[in-house]
This record gives C-alpha cells, sequence and structure tokens, in this order.
C-alpha cells in the first residue's frame, strides 16, 4: 500500500495532517456501514460520528487509527461521488471549528437580546 511507502520514508507530514477527518457534502440519508465500507478501505477506523440534527446533517468526523490512513483517505477520497454528491474531505482542526461555533453562538445570543429588548436589526433601525 502507497502508506506503507509513506512510513518507511520517513516522511514529513504536514501541520495540519491528524487522525481525525471532518466530512462535508454527505447524502442526509448514509449509513455507518456505508461509512464504514467506504473509509474502512484506507486502514482502521476507530470511531465515525454522523451528523443528525439539521444544523450538522450531511457532515461527520472520521477518526483513524493511523495517521497515514488518514491521510491516504483524504488524497483518495476528497472529490469522490456519493449518491450524485462529491464528498469533502477535510482534516479536522479544532481552531477552526471552534471559531464557527463561537461565531454561531454570538449570533444566537445577538438575537436573544435583540428580541429581548425589542430591537430590530442595525439596518432596520438606520431606516428610522
Amino acid at each position: 500500500m502507497a502508506a506503507i511507502g509513506l512510513r518507511k520514508s520517513n516522511t514529513r507530514l504536514p501541520p495540519e495532517v491528524n487522525r481525525v477527518l471532518y466530512v462535508r457534502n454527505l447524502p442526509f440519508n448514509i449509513t455507518s456501514e456505508e461509512m464504514y465500507d467506504i473509509f474502512g478501505k484506507y486502514g482502521a477506523i476507530r470511531q465515525i460520528r454522523i451528523g443528525t440534527n439539521k444544523d450538522t446533517r450531511g457532515t461527520a468526523f472520521v477518526v483513524y487509527e493511523d495517521i497515514y490512513d488518514a491521510k491516504t483517505a483524504v488524497d483518495h477520497l476528497s472529490g469522490f461521488n456519493v449518491a450524485n454528491r462529491y464528498l469533502i474531505v477535510l482534516y479536522y482542526q479544532q481552531a477552526k471549528m471552534s471559531k464557527k461555533f463561537d461565531q454561531k453562538k454570538k449570533e444566537d445570543e445577538i438575537q436573544k437580546l435583540q428580541e429581548k429588548y425589542g430591537i430590530g436589526t442595525p439596518a432596520a433601525s438606520k431606516d428610522k
């Protein structure tokens, strides 16, 4: 396999490479078994988490046992067609994900405060 070749040559991996993959653009009705079939071809999988609520549907996290297996999966599955959808397979990056979550949390908090005090959007208040 290609992963064995990578290990023997002591290739230095880029810093963003890790064992956890973030997969987007999945069909909403994909099953865990189908995910294991697709991603299991590239190495031993420790865990797969598929998004189920309205904000996370179509996404999943795939955790490999070995970092080289994860790299091989990203190389081969980015752009892979599943049920007429092209997968987006990325390395999970904690810093970027937490920024998105923080932004959404702040927007929700602002909206709640605006509703509580009867204030409209900033654009609406400029028109007055």
